[in-house]
């Protein structure tokens, strides 16, 4: 690429994420500012800005190595930066302790992983409910509702073994709404999927989000990447550009 090209693309993400800045500070969810993260040598993460309004869909994309996951991981309260700050809902998590951050994450953020990290010896239902005890008291009807809504009540007493990869991962979609999260964090939620699954579980998020949902998807798929309100590009860990893809979508 071009450096005339590179400064373009530089010109556009600052002029999207000054605008996404100007909103209302009621309607900011999560702000990531001057986010660095180096591991020994290695600057997996360099000077991050970023800001994600309520209801916005984000989806972070980028080749291998760009610092998707770690970026993943700051905002799930899994890792921490070597720099910066992150504020979810006003609150600075980078000055939680270990304990502190469990509990952020379990009470405000929904996460759904590539590997379904499913109980193999509970139902599904059972599954969902986990997610229920760690944060209040597990609800069988509630988790059935969960179940329901990511069209699985009817596979709600099977095993994972009994599951098909699409099925298991809408119970992983399940497991991350019991608790009514702040935030869904879904890392290459179609990874493992055909694609007729692949277009059941965007199909599920598409809906989500039409419902009020905050999401960030870390993803490599163009087509689970254009889905998102903006996409945030990442290279060698920087920022490479903010693309609004709401604004296309409107013209």
């Amino acid at each position: 690429m071009s450096e005339l090209k590179q400064e373009q693309n530089l010109k556009q993400a600052l002029a999207t994420e000054t605008k996404a800045q100007e909103a209302s500070s009621s309607d900011i969810l999560l702000e990531l500012k001057g986010v660095s993260k180096i591991y020994e040598t290695v600057n997996a993460l360099q000077d991050i800005n970023l800001t994600v309004r309520k209801n916005e869909w984000i989806s972070v994309m980028g080749s291998s190595g760009s610092g998707k996951t770690t970026l993943m991981n700051i905002v799930g309260c899994m890792d921490k930066p070597s720099t910066g700050a992150v504020l979810l809902d006003g609150q600075d998590i980078t000055k939680e302790s270990q304990k502190s951050l469990t509990t952020i994450r379990r009470e405000k953020i929904g996460l759904i992983f590539q590997q379904f990290h499913l109980i193999q010896f509970l139902t599904a239902v059972e599954n969902v409910m986990v997610a229920q005890y760690y944060h209040s008291m597990p609800d069988e009807e509630e988790a059935m509702a969960a179940l329901e809504k990511v069209g699985l009540k009817d596979r709600a007493k099977h095993l994972p073994s009994q599951l098909s990869g699409g099925e298991q991962q809408r119970v992983c979609i399940a497991r991350a709404l019991i608790n009514n999260p702040e935030l869904i964090l879904a890392d290459e939620p179609t990874g493992n999927l055909d694609e007729e699954n692949e277009q059941m579980v965007i199909g599920i998020l598409r809906r989500l989000h039409d419902e009020g949902a905050t999401i960030m998807v870390v993803t490599h798929d163009p087509e689970v990447g254009d889905e998102a309100d903006r996409k945030v590009v990442l290279d060698y860990g920087r920022i490479k550009e903010i693309v609004d893809l709401k604004a296309l979508k409107q013209n």
